[in-house]
Parts: structure tokens; C-alpha cells; sequence
């Protein structure tokens, strides 16, 4: 194929339907796929270059579409989707994985004394901060400026509409839920199963296992505008009238 490559593919969006579970599912996957960790600076940069490029209406020779969402989603692993800044490697969604297995599994298996606890949980938090401060809104980092003048608003197809409080609180509340949701399976179902596992003569035998098979185990947003605040409904019924679901960058 050659640089007849159709301009028309909206590469702002997931490749897959978000409206089903397997759409989702390859999505996510595709986005926090460990490999890219491994990727050199140059591929990172080249799909930088297939992605700027596309959007201003320029395709590589012979550029497949294959090779465009490809581009994408290296793109999406490793550049920040607000400032287009480089984000830090163990901060990137495709890190996730195998750090918080390593680090959820060394707190399940290093608990026996306190200097191994206060370590392990300053890794975890070190490691948190940074994910944290990597995965930033692009506006302004979640603070009280942001609860008191509001965080952006945008329609489905990311035309800023203005600030608001509301979604603000609602921001603040999912990552609250969503940061405590994501302990939950990792920290909860581990101990059931070697707790079980522990009575049977194989750990008994060969207690080396105990640290491997906790790590094993470990690895396996929008809004309604009749929502906002009165004056940004006015807002959006002046600039937007068709508008009725608004989206905003909750942070982590």
C-alpha cells in the first residue's frame, strides 16, 4: 500500500468499539502492553512522527493503516496526551503492570518485620507519586484552584466548552473509589489463595515458591450537562446547543 493511505481514519479514537466488552478489552490491553517498556527512543520517536504528521494531513510512503494505529498506540504508551511531553518509563501505563505485580507481591511475601514493611510501602508510595505526577492533567495539576474555578469540559469530540466545579468534585471522588478499587483485588485474593495454598505439603516442601507465585497472582469519563453549574449549561446551549454529555481528564 503506498500514501494513498485514507486521512479519513480518526486516529483520536480507540481503534476497537468502546460500545462492547471486546472492544474495550483490546484496547486496554493494546494501551498498557508491557512490551512498549522496551521500545528504543527512535521507534518511540518515529511513531511520534507517523501520528503529528497524519494530523496535519501528511502520510508516510507506504504507510499501512496496520502501521498508523500501531504508531498510535506506541504514541499513546509513551507521550502524554495533553502536553505531548515524553513521560517518564515507570510512570507509563504499559509499567503498570509489572511494577505493581512486583511491588504488591514483595508486600504480600516481605511483611515479617518492620524495616521490610516501611520499605516496601515507601516503594509503593514512591512508586505512586510518580505514576501519579506522570499521568497529570495537562491544565494544572487537581488542586483547590481547580475545586474552586472548575476543570475543563469538552464534547465528544474534545472542543473545549469551558471550566466546571462540578465535574471537578466528581474527578476528586472516582480517582478516590478508583485508587482504592484497584488495591482491592491484588491485596485481598493473594492472601486467600496462599493461606491455602501454605496448608499443602508442596509450599511446605519448597518454600521458594512462596514470592513467585504472589507475584503470579497479583498479575492476574463523562458527564450529563444538566449536571453543571446553571451557568455553564447557558454556556454550552449558547456554543453547543446539541450537546448533552460533557467529558473531563479525572487524572489518576
Amino acid at each position: 500500500m503506498s500514501s494513498d493511505l485514507s486521512l479519513n481514519i480518526d486516529i483520536k479514537e480507540p481503534r476497537w468499539d468502546q460500545g462492547t466488552f471486546m472492544g474495550r478489552a483490546k484496547h486496554f490491553f493494546t494501551v498498557t502492553d508491557p512490551r512498549n517498556v522496551f521500545l528504543s527512543s527512535e521507534v518511540l520517536e518515529d511513531s511520534r512522527r507517523i501520528v503529528e504528521n497524519y494530523r496535519v494531513g501528511i502520510v508516510s510512503p507506504g504507510l499501512t493503516e496496520d502501521e498508523l494505529w500501531r504508531a498510535k498506540y506506541v504514541y499513546d504508551s509513551a507521550f502524554h496526551p495533553d502536553t505531548g511531553e515524553k513521560m517518564i518509563l515507570v510512570g507509563r501505563m504499559s509499567a503498570q503492570v509489572p511494577m505493581n505485580m512486583t511491588i504488591t507481591g514483595c508486600m504480600l511475601t516481605f511483611y515479617r518485620s518492620t524495616p521490610a514493611v516501611v520499605f516496601w510501602q515507601w516503594v509503593n508510595q514512591s512508586f505512586n507519586a510518580v505514576v501519579n505526577y506522570t499521568n497529570r492533567s495537562g491544565d494544572a495539576p487537581m488542586t483547590v484552584k481547580e475545586l474552586k474555578y472548575g476543570i475543563p469540559v469538552t464534547d465528544e469530540d474534545g472542543k473545549r466548552l469551558g471550566e466546571s466545579t462540578s465535574a471537578a468534585q466528581q474527578a476528586i471522588v472516582q480517582v478516590i473509589v478508583s485508587r482504592i478499587g484497584m488495591a482491592v483485588p491484588a491485596m485481598a485474593i493473594p492472601p486467600v489463595i496462599m493461606n491455602a495454598l501454605e496448608k499443602r505439603a508442596f509450599l511446605k516442601r519448597y518454600p521458594v515458591f512462596n514470592a513467585p507465585i504472589q507475584v503470579g497472582l497479583v498479575g492476574f469519563c463523562s458527564m450529563k450537562v444538566s449536571s453543571l453549574e446553571a451557568e455553564l449549561q447557558a454556556q454550552i446551549q449558547e456554543r453547543s446547543p446539541h450537546t448533552a454529555v460533557v467529558y473531563f481528564n479525572k487524572g489518576l
